[in-house]
This record gives C-alpha cells, structure tokens and sequence, in this order.
C-alpha cells in the first residue's frame, strides 16, 4: 500500500461524509473536526486514524512506520457505515426527534397547567 492509496482511502471518507452527511471541510480531518460527532464513537476514532495516516504517509520517514493493516480495517470500517447510512433514514429519524421534543414540552405545559390549577385550588 503506497502513500497516495492511503491518501486516496482518506479523501474517498471525506467525499462520503460530505455526501452522507453534509459535512463542510478540505480535507478529512477538517471534516471530522466539523462533523465528527454525526459519527459514531467508534466509526469516528477509525476515521481520526486514518486521517492521521494520511497526513503521516505525506512523510517518507513517517510512512514507513504506519500500521497499514489498521488503515485498510478503519477504511473499511468507515466505508461500511457511510454507506448503510440513507438520506430518507436520516429525516425520519429526525423528524421523531421533533415530534418527541414537541411532546415533551407538552407534557411538561400540562403539568405545569394542572400544578397551578391543584395550587389555587381549582382542582
């Protein structure tokens, strides 16, 4: 596995989280300094190490002591969650999230509501 590959793995990431998940940025680690915590913990560790092997594979000295086994599972790892991710997937669950907090606040109103009610001795 020579450097560019290792550079090709990191910008093929960094194109998939900005198609996947809208993430601004030049380079992976931008995108995951941005973005970083749309990610799972552990997707996003995997991701943190190949971004730094992709700037270590930059140097020749420091090239040659990379884990290239490591790089190719966390370039597998990242793949494989960016691309089960699904846009229609991503707005549903967003949309319970709205729905859930909606719910919350009014519950939390009526509580409220019927507390005061109990306190002024309507109820």
């Amino acid at each position: 596995m020579g450097a560019a590959s290792i550079q090709q793995m990191a910008q093929r990431i960094a194109t998939l989280m900005e198609e996947r998940l809208r993430v601004k940025g030049e380079t992976l680690a931008e995108k995951l300094a941005r973005g970083g915590g749309k990610l799972p913990r552990d997707i996003r560790e995997q991701a943190a190490f190949l971004a730094e092997g992709a700037e270590q594979a930059a140097n020749p000295t420091l090239f040659q002591q990379l884990d290239h086994t490591r790089i190719s599972q966390s370039y597998d790892a990242c793949l494989r969650h960016l691309k089960s991710l699904d846009k229609w997937e991503r707005r549903q669950a967003a949309a319970v999230t709205v729905l859930a907090r909606i719910a919350g606040v009014v519950l939390v109103v009526a509580a409220l509501a019927v507390s005061f009610a109990w306190w002024r001795g309507l109820l």
